[in-house]
């Protein structure tokens, strides 16, 4: 079609390219035209689709806990204001809990600081008090538990992106179903996009939300970003012992398990070296359950040693293997070519303040409602990574 242009494309329509559009139209008012490329409108495969669905304000670094928490505020005070009456993300506010031993106890202290300063309403519990709040948890080993007794729990994610694209469609963004095969650039800027149809679309700018699949993306534009597809196993168990009160557990091993109405879902992220790109991958791996997760739970909480498999699935992490945080904004030399990108498996919880993020970057040339400018690619240019310790 030809002299089809738009002035931002979007690649990528799952939770934060539907979170950029919706931010476009709607918190930034911008006018222009928009639109968003999505390779597959079922979103059968997309991280957001397969991914845990939760949100969690424990992170060691500010910046990631401002956006979770502006996602927080979305969920809980302003989702029927802003999508209508009887609109929910079926968020469900039972908290995490991150258990440590010994040797976690100074990182925990630190880490609640920086929550604390924040807004977050973490507080941290003694063995003793674990016992008494958690009657079904073994405390044995452990020297504290970091609980977020508010603002932190699990929701529909597929139902939030369906509910911003919804919204992103009435305001005249065009959804294409297509396959970005390359893009048109000089190094100083990004021009067009060629599509598997065979579509060539002209743009003013485009935003990389491409998830796993970011860093493909990037090279296309001939831009080096580290992200890339990492596979994670989720297990579906049912167990016959209630587990009142169970929030998101995560013990200190990695594996980690919450409940799901009457099951619980579990997983844990596997070592590095273990840990291979997963293009195309999405064999669920029952030997990580068998040989990790279930004895490293089942040690933590007895009444899971007696479970039964209900169903497992296998989905991506947009893994980015330079610090495994988001990089958002524009590029330093590329400069109309944004990133939504590298999560590394906090996507879905931070989409909405993400996409806010690189909206505001978009029109007024830096985030203005959240200070997240160390998410940006300078940090990458320059080998500078942001360590993240709550990497989950």
């Amino acid at each position: 079609m030809p002299g089809e242009r738009y002035d931002i494309v979007i690649i990528g329509g799952a939770a934060l390219g539907s979170g950029v559009a919706y931010a476009l139209t709607h918190d930034c008012g911008f006018t222009g035209s928009v639109c968003v490329i999505e390779r597959d409108p079922s979103y059968q495969f997309a991280s957001t689709s397969l991914s845990a669905a939760s949100i969690r304000q424990q992170f060691s670094t500010p910046a990631n806990v401002r956006l979770s928490r502006y996602g927080l505020k979305l969920m809980r005070e302003q989702f029927s204001d802003r999508f209508g009456a009887g609109a929910s993300a079926s968020f469900h506010e039972r908290g995490y809990l991150l258990l440590a031993g010994e040797e976690g106890r100074a990182i925990a202290q630190a880490n609640l600081a920086v929550q604390r300063a924040e807004g977050a309403a973490t507080i941290l519990l003694e063995p003793d008090d674990m016992a008494i709040r958690f009657p079904w948890l073994s405390i044995e080993g452990l020297a504290l538990g970091s609980f977020g007794p508010e603002g932190e729990g699990w929701f529909d994610a597929y139902g939030v992106m369906q509910v911003m694209r919804r919204e992103a469609r009435a305001k005249g963004v065009a959804y294409i179903h297509d396959e970005v095969m390359a893009i048109d650039h000089d190094h100083q800027q990004v021009q067009a996009l060629r599509l598997k149809s065979g579509r060539r679309i002209a743009a003013g700018a485009i935003v990389n939300a491409a998830g796993p699949q970011g860093g493909d993306v990037a090279a296309m534009a001939g831009v080096n970003l580290p992200v890339e597809p990492r596979k994670r196993s989720v297990f579906v168990l049912s167990c016959r012992t209630p587990l009142p009160g169970l929030p998101l557990l995560i013990e200190p091993g990695g594996a980690w398990v919450r409940p799901e109405g009457e099951v619980y879902l579990c997983g844990i992220s596997p070592d590095e070296a273990r840990d291979p790109r997963a293009d195309g991958d999405f064999e669920v791996d029952y030997a990580q359950f068998d040989e990790v997760v279930w004895p490293a739970l089942a040690a933590r909480i007895p009444a899971l040693e007696s479970v039964k498999m209900v169903r497992a699935w296998a989905g991506h992490y947009d893994y980015n293997t330079f610090d495994q945080n988001a990089v958002l904004g524009p590029h330093p030399q590329v400069g109309n070519f944004y990133f939504a990108n590298g999560f590394s498996g906090h996507g879905v919880q931070q989409a909405a303040g993400a996409g806010l993020s690189v909206a505001e970057w978009i029109i007024h040339g830096g985030p203005v409602t959240l200070d997240v400018g160390i998410f940006g690619y300078e940090r990458i240019a320059a080998g500078t990574p942001v360590r993240e310790v709550n990497v989950i």
